[in-house]
């Protein structure tokens, strides 16, 4: 295959793709790996002049709801899978985040398309359920792949109890495409909640709100997803329910009908001496996490920089009133193991935001949206410890030995 500058490839099957890929990795030429593009803003820019558009490889070639188990080509589209999940009353119980909103396209939509099921993995997309269901990481059982030493290759199966020895199809989740490019997925998925309710506390402070979260997550009443988005915030969420609010704490409970007036009965009791609760029912309930799992109250239609910040949940309210002495910051918190997201006013500050999750106790601080330059300027993925970034450094070099896949994104 003779090389032609600035192409896009677009694979119709595996094997094009192992074409595609063999060529690149005899010449030592780097691609840089699309899907629907809705993620493509995310990471450091690509390196790469030649474009491994995987979009064309689409399809859902096994779904066996009885056995809760999909297995889709990469390129398929995310809003696809989830219609054809919710007929039978199913769904990705991890609810992936869309990214598009934010990074300023539309719902469901990337720059050239919508969300793939391939994305989803390489971004190892979560929802506020992660707190309850885990990330994809959590849910694949078995991906196609071909590797950057132009090999294809297959990582467990379609049950889990074929997910034996190395489970390389969890390495590829978060990867960012760096590692392979993934050509079949192959996810577990599960029951859709009956029905849904959120209970809601008005006006609490943040350190309130972490308190009356904390209580509700040690609680018995299976919480599937807790929020608090400040008095700054609350007025940006698009469902009419919270307007004119002086802050709101969220809690979700989901389940059959019966139990989850059960539980918020119990759980408005528990938390009563804290704020009078309030109730959304499902409709309302659904719409409103869909935005708090999209992050709609900074999708502003702006570069402004947003960072996704994982720390201890008992510190992410510290954290944010100690940057705010040092920077211009807005934030809200979704409880998914401690998930504080900011949104900066300037681009000076990436070293303020790092040094302030380091002296609360450390976690991992993602640079989501900013401009390109920025992004080309700091570390957009957290740093790793140095025995970490050799270990990842192996891994890379097994799987893509001459840096072809995606250069550049994830490290400089």
């Amino acid at each position: 295959m003779a090389e032609v500058p600035m192409t896009t490839f677009q694979p119709a099957s595996a094997d094009e793709v192992l074409d595609v890929v063999r060529w690149a990795a005899a010449g030592a030429t780097p691609l840089e790996i699309v899907g629907g593009g809705s993620r493509r803003g995310v990471g450091r820019p690509v390196a790469a002049e030649h474009v491994l558009d995987l979009s064309a490889l689409s399809g859902v070639t096994l779904y066996e709801p009885e056995e809760l188990v999909l297995s889709a080509r990469a390129g398929t589209r995310l809003a696809e899978i989830e219609a054809l999940l919710a007929a039978s009353g199913q769904e990705l119980a991890f609810e992936p985040i869309d990214h598009a909103p934010l990074l300023g396209g539309e719902a469901g939509q990337g720059s050239r398309g919508e969300g793939t099921l391939g994305g989803v993995l390489a971004a190892n997309a979560c929802g506020p359920r992660r707190v309850k269901a885990g990330a994809a990481r959590d849910h694949v059982l078995g991906v196609h792949a071909v590797s950057g030493r132009g090999a294809a290759f297959k990582s467990g199966g379609r049950v889990v109890k074929n997910v034996t020895g190395y489970d390389l199809a969890k390495l590829m989740a978060g990867s960012w495409g760096t590692l392979a490019a993934v050509t079949d997925v192959t996810f577990k998925v599960l029951p859709r909640a009956e029905t849904e309710a959120t209970l809601v506390l008005r006006g609490l402070s943040e350190a309130d709100a972490a308190h009356a979260m904390a209580v509700a997550m040690t609680s018995n009443g299976e919480v599937s997803g807790a929020a608090h988005l400040p008095e700054t915030v609350v007025g940006k969420v698009l469902s009419g329910g919270l307007k004119g609010w002086r802050g709101a704490t969220l809690l979700r409970l989901e389940g059959f009908a019966p139990s989850v007036a059960y539980r918020f009965d119990r759980l408005a009791a528990l938390l009563a001496p804290t704020a009078a609760p309030e109730r959304l029912e499902a409709e309302e309930s659904r719409i409103l996490w869909r935005e708090i799992r999209d992050c709609i109250p900074f999708a502003d239609g702006t570069q402004k920089p947003v960072w996704r910040v994982s720390m201890a949940p008992s510190q992410g309210h510290h954290m944010v009133m100690a940057l705010r002495m040092e920077a211009a910051v807005d934030a809200f918190y979704d409880w998914q193991g401690g998930l504080v997201w900011l949104r900066m006013e300037g681009d000076a500050e990436a070293g303020a935001v790092r040094r302030q999750v380091a002296a609360h106790g450390g976690g991992h601080a993602t640079l989501i949206r900013a401009p390109a330059a920025l992004r080309a300027a700091v570390p957009v993925f957290e740093p790793q410890p140095e025995a970490l970034a050799a270990l990842s450094a192996r891994v890379k070099a097994q799987f893509d030995p001459l840096n072809i896949f995606n250069p550049g994104r994830m490290h400089a």
